[in-house]
């Protein structure tokens, strides 16, 4: 585990039957940021002294019965859950954060997009809040260019959690224009309050529908999605500068 400031953090990469995003995580976290990484078996039991933990995106155990349902009863989903309650950063990623709404370590579903077809394309995306370990290399406001490749990605929850998601300030990311304007043409796939990703109460917890993982490098036609990623590695290694002092 991290213990100084100068350490490598470490990514464990949850890998699913169906996982199809896991090597770009893989390749973010260790090509492009430099820091460690290993891939966590959805069967194992360990999570090998990570310091943060990815659910990546794809289509675990072939999204039979609903996406996600059936990887939250994967073994590792019990230290996934053991390591978010102890304040770990965890971020799931697409089918990743239908995995932690169906595990129930984030509030509300997801619905199948609105005009019922599967989207894949560039998005933007208005970082809301800054105080989460995945946000706070970005500036509040700031518009992120990510790309989007799902299906079920509507995200619903009733009225009464909307607002106190709203309440908590743990919507982190909206659908926007490149501008940053909220507009209806500009939600893929006809989400609640134009939500792109949440947190949980407590923070340390991010799911997100945009794959900032296949926008870090910037032939792929943006690399906004780095941010996120630096975010958490300054926010490990402060934490241990914190800690040592």
């Amino acid at each position: 585990m991290l213990t100084r400031a100068g350490d490598t953090v470490k990514f464990a990469v949850i890998v699913f039957p169906g996982s199809n995003c896991d090597e770009d995580a893989y390749h973010a976290a260790t090509a492009v940021l430099g820091q460690k990484a290993e891939y966590v078996w959805h069967k194992d039991t360990d999570l090998k002294g990570a310091d943060v933990v990815v659910l990546p995106g794809g289509f675990a155990h072939g999204d039979y019965l609903r996406t996600g349902a059936m990887a939250r009863f994967s073994p590792i989903m019990r230290e996934v859950r053991t390591f978010a309650e102890r304040g770990g950063p965890v971020l799931g990623i697409c089918n990743g954060f239908q995995v932690l709404l169906e595990a129930g370590l984030l509030p509300g579903a997801m619905l199948r997009n609105r005009g019922l077809k599967f989207r894949c394309e560039h998005v933007h995306i208005r970082v809301e809040q800054t105080d989460t370990p995945f946000t706070l290399a970005c500036r509040g406001g700031q518009v992120l260019r990510m790309p989007i490749a799902h299906g079920e990605g509507n995200y619903f929850a009733e009225p009464d959690v909307i607002a106190r998601l709203e309440a908590n300030r743990q919507v982190i990311f909206r659908y926007t224009t490149a501008e940053g304007e909220l507009r209806d043409d500009a939600n893929p796939n006809g989400s609640v309050s134009a939500i792109a990703g949440i947190c949980n109460d407590t923070r340390n917890v991010v799911g997100l529908m945009p794959h900032p993982e296949r926008a870090c490098e910037s032939p792929l036609g943006s690399a906004d999605g780095l941010l996120i990623f630096e975010s958490v590695v300054q926010s490990l290694k402060a934490g241990a500068l914190v800690a040592g002092a």
